[in-house]
């Protein structure tokens, strides 16, 4: 069955400017589809399954239990093969979805891969799509700014706050996620912002946002390079909250 449009997508991401992202680049470039979300896999629906055509299902912001969740996709691949698979993988995860989540009906592209790249894997289809993108298959290189960048000295834990945080996750979120207390996490907040000589919260999202903060957090997604951001709507920044630890 398909929908009153023509075709019927479905897009699954826990990561809000992530759905907005991929939805604006799928309005925009394949006006015959009809565009549905989900948070995560569970949520789909048997209606969904039936009706879709295409689901771009962002795998690399599973922090919990990333086996579980592409074991889930395995599942899902076998019992319906007339779908087309389009994975968004990290690359530590790449491993994991080779050896799970590749079939005749699936495609994996990099969390990282240029707007063109997710662009072609839907217009080719599950027929002719390459199996795994050329940027997951090319080594990554460390990249140097021409300017000398001073060296970014983050704890894991630190960096895992932050990098939520650029994702639009709030306190309280990021602390059911990592199973931490709201107090432990805004400390690990307020201890990156004290390496990172950043006096407040507007100065933190303002390096997030930047090069540097993108590239040391691993923030530059599947909806394109830092420029195509300012398309997507941000978070806003209360006043009260710019001067807040």
């Amino acid at each position: 069955m398909l929908s009153a449009k023509g075709k019927y997508g479905i897009i699954i991401s826990k990561v809000p400017v992530m759905q907005s992202g991929l939805a604006g680049l799928v309005t925009r470039h394949f006006p015959d589809y009809e565009v549905s979300f989900c948070r995560s896999q569970e949520e789909l629906t048997l209606l969904q399954l039936r009706r879709a055509n295409v689901v771009i299902a962002d795998v690399s912001g599973d922090f919990r239990n990333p086996r579980g969740s592409i074991e889930h996709y395995y599942s899902l691949l076998g019992q319906y093969r007339d779908i087309h698979w389009i994975f968004l993988v990290s690359r530590p995860l790449y491993p994991l979805a080779v050896e799970l989540l590749m079939r005749p009906e699936s495609t994996l592209l990099s969390d990282r891969e240029p707007v063109e790249g997710v662009i072609n894997a839907i217009r080719a289809g599950s027929e002719r799509a390459e199996r795994i993108s050329q940027t997951l298959l090319t080594p990554e290189l460390q990249e140097f700014d021409e300017e000398n960048e001073s060296p970014v000295v983050l704890t894991l834990s630190e960096r895992k706050v932050l990098r939520l945080m650029g994702k639009g996750w709030g306190i309280n979120q990021i602390a059911a996620l990592l199973k931490k207390s709201n107090k432990t996490v805004s400390a690990q907040k307020n201890s990156a912002m004290r390496r990172l000589s950043l006096r407040s919260n507007a100065e933190m999202y303002a390096w997030i946002n930047s090069t540097q903060g993108m590239r040391e957090l691993n923030l530059i997604s599947a909806y394109g390079e830092a420029e195509e951001w300012k398309r997507t709507p941000q978070r806003e920044i209360s006043p009260s909250s710019k001067n807040a630890s």
